[in-house]
């Protein structure tokens, strides 16, 4: 007789397996599918790295008050941030003066509006966007990145995908295992289990404000060829 007694899922499996259906909706959307697939030009690349630049200001922006807090604290890792990064990108696609015509669409208001309320009010909110922002670079942002240098010929890891190159992390496999040992660690940090399905939650509306941002890029990129 099996007498095995099975482990409840770590919470990174939690959050990770709770969220899976928005994180494929968002990887999904029409608009990634045309600029991955090369269907679009470097306009519409350019719009989407303005819209990353709104939604990291407002993770990083928030993240110096959050340094010392037992919850949100030990995921700021300075080698993550990225709005230096961004900022060379966007140099390199709009030029000089990229900030004189940079505006953020209406999603991409509403996200950082988001972000930045949780990184004020909410530190498990803040774990939800740095989780579901950071780890994605690390992961599916590596095939964005292969695939801007080879349609608009950027330089390998050079201006223009900056962003998502992480200079300062030489090992992502072993980081993003600790930060998934981090997130484990919020069940000592955050023993209660209906905060622990609030961050879940939040973790599946920021998908979900993500896949928001792409509909609208799709509404204003659409497929002309």
């Amino acid at each position: 007789m099996d007498t095995a007694i099975t482990q409840p899922p770590t919470f990174s499996t939690l959050i990770r397996t709770a969220s899976h259906e928005q994180h494929t909706e968002a990887e999904s959307s029409t608009f990634m599918g045309d600029l991955l697939g090369g269907r679009l030009d470097v306009s519409a690349y350019a719009r989407y790295t303005e819209q990353l630049w709104f939604v990291y200001r407002a993770l990083e922006d928030g993240a110096a008050d959050l340094a010392d807090d037992p919850v949100a604290g030990p995921f700021i890792r300075p080698e993550l941030a990225r709005v230096a990064e961004l900022e060379r990108d966007l140099a390199h696609l709009r030029g000089a003066n990229w900030r004189a015509g940079l505006t953020a669409l209406p999603a991409t208001a509403a996200y950082a509006a988001r972000v930045e309320e949780c990184a004020r009010t909410w530190p498990g909110g803040y774990v939800a966007h740095h989780y579901t922002r950071y780890l994605g670079d690390l992961s599916g942002g590596q095939i964005i990145r292969g695939k801007a240098e080879k349609t608009w010929g950027f330089d390998r890891k050079g201006d223009g995908v900056r962003f998502y190159v992480f200079e300062g992390i030489a090992n992502p496999a072993a980081f993003k295992r600790s930060y998934r040992e981090l997130l484990d660690g919020l069940d000592v940090v955050v023993p209660d289990e209906l905060e622990k399905q609030r961050i879940v939650d939040e973790c599946k509306r920021a998908f979900a404000l993500n896949t928001a941002v792409f509909r609208e890029l799709g509404a204003e990129f659409p497929l002309s060829a």
